[in-house]
């Protein structure tokens, strides 16, 4: 199949023969413009488009000090990152678009113009965990709304495409980042070369090792990557091939249990004696050991420190001719993608002195099952680790056998003369091809609270001294065999598109359609499929030869008993708007858009699937669809720009959502809703002579407003949604040093949709200094939350429990990192 696209790929460049016609790289802007090409039919000013854009230049991410990808779109008007759990799997969504379940649904994370992967929500597989920003980067470009449904699938509330560099620029750097204070060391370079006048490469990468800025008692970052492209330029366009290399781990930090005192509405949030928030999680070298049933059936042992665990192989094709008038673009990459996700997960939190009864009965008893103090018991209760908490837990473990997908991207555009304007037509083809190959475990452990990596499984045993563990599992599964599955899935999308723009004037009016076919495939196993098939089997785990409680509750999978998947949808998107540049530094524009969103993993091992026949239920499972109206201004003079949008949207949902039972108990709910938002986005920048000014504010009013299961939930506002995000980096450049600040705030919202428990608002602050003392040597110092504020993400209970005790995650505290540059 692979081979077929790559066919596709290079056939419309054996019948192009160059001519004599100057093009650049891809539609270079003249002195001046602000040219934007991510999610448009063609790079043009962005006071001639009607679309709601944002770039930000490697230079001005550099300052940000950011480790995860979710730290720097953060500082994007519009975009909203929850980035707590490390770099990868963060959730993504833009303007008042739902954050209903994870990874960035709604928003498209693309590399160079084409998607990382098809669903950026794929089951513990976010399209950033495999993706990293270094030396490589040269500016981040996102769309938000507007023609991002059109010009690309599965996008309807914007593209965040990371755009690398080609080489235009010779020379390059190297630099070494050492963590002031917290285990890493990094280092990483990049080098651009002219070979000739028409061959010119890029190459560049990292690697870095260490435990990281959160205690864990072992080394949680090791790996890198390795990027490269070379472009041949001709007198009528030019031919790129790239390749990227990426193995990395790092860890995936998930919810820790916080106490909580006060109100619903004014709680007040603290850690567990002996565990800090914002510098220790449960992640631990003794509760790391992880045994379960592979999609075989048998064992298999595997290591939480193993983390997530992030392989990308990828080789691609970017090219662009002119001929006889027309403009030919062609994007095509193949990627071999997999890899691995382990962490802990708590689903209770409880006194110990609770569970152990709820356990072990009257009289059950404790004793450590890990670590040091493996096979002692525990005397207290109460005062285990000074804070008498245990938590029942999860053992996530998912392996990603394959995500590989393979893309291609042709388009041609020609401007016509049409009466005293210019007519800009568009069409193209996209295609891809999207694996989820998947096994998936989860596994119930007991784990006690405590910090400094410290933290180690716990066994429980009754009155008279029958075991109810072993070696800390309660059962090699969860809930009987619920989420111990193996998907074997491949997901087809093809899809016409079109534009059309007339540009008169001052006035620019374009719409846009795009029709998405997809075809879904493939075989899944697991015991949630029904129909007797229920898992559960004993299974001797540890190989000592005899069977304890846990070992006869072992998940595993019905392989007789295949659940079929097959099933076809379409669905259309379009895109209308109208641009009037008043002035030269001043546009105003308005524009409606209605685009779709496939649905993936999500609805699979639920009933919108008979399993039978592989076909839906109900056919309008296969998609959602986000309905948008923009209006803008736009004005730009010399050291001044200002953008604001206002925006309406409506968005219909069907996901799977974490949240808490009525006992604060972690569940998984499928939910099928309706959400409505309005609201204001504004972006400004401001420079005068050394000193500078950017930020962005978005103002959003989002309710739910359809929910079938819960009406309860109609006009509440939906989880994490807040009134107002925003973030500022005011920054004085001088000859021999740069030091500023970058804020980033939100004001508060709920925990969950029932609208109870509030999370309080924050500004963290993150400070940087550069100091340049000859023309080739930098070092630059970043300190990230510089008054160590605690800021929470997320809280998975909608009200505080009897037990005053919640699973939260909290951003990091402060840390600092000192780095030293040369650049050649």
């Amino acid at each position: 199949m692979k081979h077929l696209y790559m066919s596709a790929a290079i056939a419309p460049f054996l019948l192009i023969t160059p001519a004599a016609a100057q093009t650049a790289d891809a539609a270079k802007p003249a002195k001046g413009e602000a040219v934007f090409s991510t999610g448009v039919a063609k790079g043009r000013d962005r006071l001639d488009s009607a679309t709601s854009t944002s770039a930000l230049r490697d230079s001005e991410i550099e300052v940000l000090g950011a480790r995860a990808l979710g730290e720097v779109l953060r500082n994007i008007p519009g975009i909203r990152a929850e980035y707590a759990g490390g770099e990868g799997n963060a959730n993504y969504s833009i303007r008042g678009l739902p954050l209903s379940g994870t990874g960035s649904k709604y928003v498209q994370l693309q590399e160079d113009g084409l998607p990382v992967l098809e669903f950026g929500d794929m089951q513990l597989a976010g399209s950033d965990t495999f993706m990293r920003a270094d030396l490589n980067l040269a500016q981040i470009e996102t769309i938000r709304g507007g023609s991002a449904s059109t010009f690309a699938s599965n996008s309807p509330g914007g593209v965040i495409n990371l755009i690398s560099k080609t080489g235009d620029t010779e020379g390059g750097a190297v630099q070494a980042t050492y963590g002031l204070g917290y285990g890493e060391k990094r280092v990483e370079g990049d080098y651009g070369y002219k070979i000739n006048d028409t061959l010119r490469m890029h190459i560049g990468g990292f690697y870095r090792q260490g435990e990281g800025p959160r205690d864990v008692g072992f080394t949680a970052y090791k790996g890198g990557q390795i990027k490269a492209n070379i472009t041949k330029q001709f007198e009528n366009g030019y031919v790129r091939i790239h390749g990227k290399w990426l193995d990395d781990r790092t860890p995936s930090y998930q919810f820790v249990p916080i106490r909580v005192t006060g109100t619903n509405a004014d709680p007040t949030f603290t850690g567990p004696t002996n565990f800090n928030l914002k510098t220790d999680s449960l992640l631990s070298p003794y509760n790391s050991n992880i045994l379960t049933l592979d999609g075989d059936n048998n064992i298999v042992r595997d290591d939480v420190r193993g983390g997530q665990h992030s392989v990308v192989k990828s080789i691609g094709l970017d090219a662009q001719f002119d001929v006889g008038g027309w403009t030919i673009t062609e994007k095509f990459r193949v990627a071999d993608i997999g890899g691995s996700n382990m962490t802990v997960r708590p689903i209770a939190v409880a006194p110990a002195a609770a569970l152990a009864f709820v356990y072990g009965g009257p009289g059950g008893t404790l004793s450590f099952a890990t670590g040091p103090q493996a096979g002692q018991a525990i005397p207290s209760a109460a005062a285990l680790n000074g804070n008498g908490l245990l938590t029942s837990s999860l053992f996530l473990y998912t392996k990603l056998n394959s995500l590989d997908n393979a893309t291609n991207d042709i388009r041609a555009s020609r401007v016509w003369k049409v009466g005293d304007g210019n007519l800009t037509t568009t069409v193209g083809y996209y295609k891809s091809s999207q694996d989820y190959g998947v096994d998936l475990s989860f596994l119930n452990v007991l784990t006690d609270v405590r910090g400094d990596g410290d933290s180690a499984l716990v066994d429980i045993r009754t009155a008279a001294g029958v075991p109810v563990t072993q070696d800390g599992y309660l059962a090699y599964g969860i809930g009987g065999a619920l989420y111990h599955r193996t998907y074997d899935m491949n997901y087809g999308v093809d899809a016409p598109y079109a534009s059309i723009n007339y540009h008169v004037g001052k006035i620019a009016v374009g719409g846009s359609l795009r029709y998405d076919f997809g075809k879904v495939n493939g075989t899944l196993y697991g015991g949630e499929l029904g129909g007797g098939r229920v898992g559960v089997t004993t299974v001797d785990m540890n190989g000592d030869g005899r069977i304890s409680l846990a070992e006869t509750q072992v998940a595993s999978l019905p392989l007789g008993q295949p659940g079929n998947v097959d099933y076809d949808y379409d669905y259309l998107s379009y895109s209308t708007g109208v641009n009037y540049r008043i002035a030269e530094q001043l546009a105003v524009f308005g524009r409606y858009s209605r685009g779709g969103r496939a649905s993936a993993d999500k609805i699979l091992f639920t009933p919108a699937v008979n399993y039978s026949t592989g076909k839906l239920v109900d056919s309008k499972s296969a998609y959602d669809t986000v309905k948008q109206i923009e209006l803008g201004l736009k004005y730009r003079i010399s050291g001044v720009t200002f953008n604001v949008t206002a925006f309406s949207a409506k968005t219909g949902e069907r996901n799977t959502q974490v949240n808490s039972n009525a006992a604060g108990d972690i569940q998984v709910e499928n939910i099928v809703r309706g959400y409505k938002a309005k609201g204001v986005e504004v972006e400004a920048a401001v420079r005068h002579g050394p000193f500078s000014v950017t930020g962005g504010a978005t103002y959003t009013d989002a309710k739910i407003s359809k929910d079938a299961a819960h009406p309860e939930f109609i006009g509440n506002k939906p989880r994490h949604q807040a009134d107002l995000i925003f973030s500022v980096t005011p920054q004085v450049e001088l000859e021999y040093a740069t030091l500023g600040a970058n804020f980033i705030g939100t004001t508060s919202s709920y925990a969950q949709d029932t609208n109870q428990l509030k999370l309080p608002g924050y500004t963290l602050v993150n400070a940087f200094v550069q100091v340049r003392p000859t023309e080739r040597v930098q070092l630059m110092v970043n300190v990230n939350n510089l008054f160590n504020k605690l800021a929470l993400s997320d809280v998975e209970q909608a009200a505080i429990p009897a037990s005053g005790v919640v699973a939260g995650r909290a951003y990091l505290g402060r840390t600092a990192s000192a780095t030293l540059r040369y650049t050649f």
